[in-house]
Parts: C-alpha cells; structure tokens; sequence
C-alpha cells in the first residue's frame, strides 16, 4: 500500500547514501576500525531489519456484499480483523488478494449451514487461472477454527490459493487437518449468518455450483444458473495496514 511502498523507498535511498559514505572510510589501512565506519555498518543491519510492528499487527478490513438475506437482494457488510502472527503467510496471501482488488464481484459459492461460507474464485476465468498456480505453503496453526474465524481451504499439504471460508460454527474438527485461521470477523457475523446457503454443497455431492466451471467459465456460469448467490461488490482497508483509521475511529463506522 501507498504509505508501506513510499517508507521502503526512502529507507532504500538513505541506505544508499550510507554505503556511498561507508567506501569513502574503507581504505585498507582503516578497514572497520573507523569509528565511523562502525556506526553506518550498524546502522545498515537496523535498517534492513523489518519492524515488526509494521507486518505483524492486527488490521482490519470491510467486506461489501450483495444479494444477502438468502437472495433477496439486500446489501450490508462485515468487518474482518486479520491477524499476521496467528498465520504470517496465509495474511500476507490475504492481503496481496486485497491490494489486487481480488474480491470485487467474487461469490460465496459454497455455503453450508452451521458449517461455513467459502469463497475466493475469481469470476474472471483468465484471473482464475493464474491465482490457481500461486500456491503457498502451510502456516501451522495457531488459533481454533471457531465461529467467526477465516481459514484459508487446502487440497493438501502446501496448496492453498485463493479460497477461504468463514466458520458458522465452532469447526475445532478442522484443526488438526492443517486449516489455520489468520482472522476473525469482528463485527457483522449476523451478516455472515445471511449468505445466501439455499444451493448448500456444491457439485457432483451437491446442488451448488462446481468449482471446476467456476473456474473456467467465472461469473458467467455463476449468473446464468446460481443468482441468488451472495457476491462481494468491494473491500475496503479501514485500519492497520494503511493506518487511515484507528480502531476507535472504526467502532461506529
């Protein structure tokens, strides 16, 4: 984002300056004996070191969705508190999808009740097909797959992607099959209970939509044979990562 990318930039350009001045004191007779010299190599070491204040604490972003109350056409939305340290690599992915706008006009394709709501196909097929390489590996997991909380699904070891999926209820079962939750909804899990479920499983074991002609025909199959389904219209950062808003801005948002 915006305010991460120009702080890189500029501790790149000071780093730079420090190397430049560091050769003018590294002459053979005064290698690393300079007290100078000294100073700028530490102060390089800090300067490459990531603050972990900036990557790993909580951020929180606003899921806007459509056609909620099971298809009835209502609009509301949730907040999502991601949380880097319960699952670093699964948040990152997460908010890599985000800074791309990934989830503009995805659907929740598979809603199941008292189980979960998954999403994260992109009803751009050409989209699909490129997230659908950019596997990452496992996180291990930290925190239980309880109600509210957002795990990323698998197909196996190392092979998460795009999807996801919000627990309706408490799926604790899920934990020890390395789904690792990295948020939670914290605000409009009554929202969450409205996702449209009336197409439940999805194919061959159920009525809902297959994943497979989601991922080849996107949005066009989901519109022409599944339209009550509950979409994502656009997703906002609110606090953390862009540091627009303070939690306390956000209460009543």
């Amino acid at each position: 984002m915006t305010n991460v990318c120009n702080n890189r930039v500029e501790r790149s350009s000071f780093s730079f300056f420090l190397q430049q001045t560091c050769k003018q004191y590294s002459g053979a007779e005064h290698k690393m004996q300079h007290p100078f010299l000294s100073f700028c190599a530490l102060l390089l070491v800090c300067l490459a070191t990531p603050t972990a204040g900036a990557s790993d604490s909580p951020w929180l972003v606003r899921f806007h969705c459509e056609n909620i109350e099971n298809g009835k056409g209502g609009k509301a939305f949730f907040d999502v508190e991601v949380h880097p340290k319960w699952a670093p690599k699964g948040a990152a992915r997460f908010q890599e999808m985000v800074d791309t706008q990934f989830f503009r006009n995805v659907k929740f394709f598979r809603v199941i009740k008292n189980f979960m709501a998954q999403f994260g196909i992109s009803g751009n097929p050409e989209v699909a097909r490129k997230w659908r390489e950019k596997k990452i590996r496992d996180d291990p997991v930290t925190q239980s797959n309880k109600r509210g909380f957002i795990s990323f699904a698998t197909s196996g070891p190392n092979s998460r992607t795009t999807q996801l999926f919000i627990n309706f209820g408490d799926n604790s079962n899920l934990d020890g099959m390395g789904f690792a939750p990295f948020a939670k909804v914290a605000r409009g899990m009554d929202v969450v209970d409205q996702i449209n479920d009336k197409y439940g499983e999805g194919a061959p074991r159920g009525r809902g939509p297959s994943q497979g002609k989601i991922q080849a025909e996107g949005n066009a199959y989901l519109d022409a044979e599944f339209s009550d389904l509950t979409f994502i219209s656009r997703v906002e950062v609110l606090q953390g990562q862009d540091g627009r808003h303070s939690l306390s801005e956000t209460a009543d948002l």
